[in-house]
């Protein structure tokens, strides 16, 4: 048992792998993409999310109360008569967590899904990511990663996983860095071993227009990929326009070095010519 913090669970969802699914999202996150559309988890503590837009100031969050959970954040989360104040981020431990997951099995396995745990980063709390996996197999399990983490702790969520849905942000280094805070060397790493491992993958691309939509860009991903005999698909992300709507809400600014009104670029034929599958979702 390994305690981790999460920020949400989402039933029901359909594009986080196969079947219906339950997706899990791990709070805390060592890249910091410009184009970031869960500012919520990033942070590896639990935080507030405060919708401060439809805020009438009627002052009763500050008049203090006796809620533990409260303490830390100097004002009352539950007192609002809006509802507009959540703490965001929630400690558990991984065998609480898959037994409450496991009571949704039958239903799961019916419908060809399972679980999806998700981010943040999943690999970044890499005891609890481990044990959860071990303890709700034999549940259909999927992991979604930027591939940012120790080899030795990826290899082993490979193994214990059925799918791995694996984000590519941009193949040059340099240009990696400067729009997620950290070079994609050892994601590079993780991506070769992954191809190596027979072990089931799909490849996400966050399309940023401008960014990483170009020809280039997607000729290279593609060169990356066309000897990876266990790649199922590639999948194009088309950029959020609504993405900065979050950030005040957890005391961020958004500030995207990006032209957002323009359409990201859909250049499929970079996949299609090595017979890589790739779709829009």
């Amino acid at each position: 048992m390994a305690k981790g913090i999460i920020f949400d669970i989402q039933e029901f969802t359909v594009h986080d792998g196969p079947g219906i699914r339950i997706t899990v999202f791990f709070k805390g996150c060592p890249l910091r993409c410009v184009w970031c559309h869960n500012p919520e988890g990033l942070s590896f503590w639990p935080e507030l999310m405060v919708r401060k837009a439809s805020c009438i100031n009627c002052g009763k969050c500050r008049q203090g109360c006796t809620h533990e959970e409260c303490r830390p954040f100097g004002l009352c989360t539950k007192v609002c008569p809006r509802g507009l104040i959540k703490i965001v981020g929630e400690t558990v431990d991984s065998t609480e967590l898959a037994t409450k997951l496991k009571k949704r099995e039958e239903f799961l396995q019916k419908n060809g899904g399972g679980i999806t745990l998700s981010g943040g980063e999943p690999l970044a709390q890499p005891e609890f990511l481990v044990d959860l996996l071990k303890e709700i197999k034999p549940m259909h399990t999927v992991v979604e990663t930027s591939g940012y983490g120790r080899p030795d702790v990826f290899l082993q969520v490979v193994t214990l996983t059925d799918l791995i849905l694996f984000d590519i942000k941009h193949t040059d280094s340099g240009e990696h860095k400067r729009l997620t805070g950290v070079d994609n060397r050892l994601i590079l790493e993780n991506l070769g071993h992954l191809k190596e491992s027979g072990k089931p993958f799909i490849v996400r691309i966050p399309l940023i227009p401008g960014i990483n939509d170009t020809i280039d860009n997607m000729e290279k991903t593609a060169m990356l990929l066309k000897d990876a005999s266990n790649l199922e698909k590639v999948e194009l992300l088309p950029y959020n326009p609504f993405t900065g709507a979050k950030y005040p809400m957890v005391g961020k600014e958004y500030r995207p070095s990006f032209d957002e009104r323009q359409e990201p670029r859909f250049y499929t034929k970079a996949f299609e010519r090595f017979n890589i599958m790739c779709s829009i979702l």
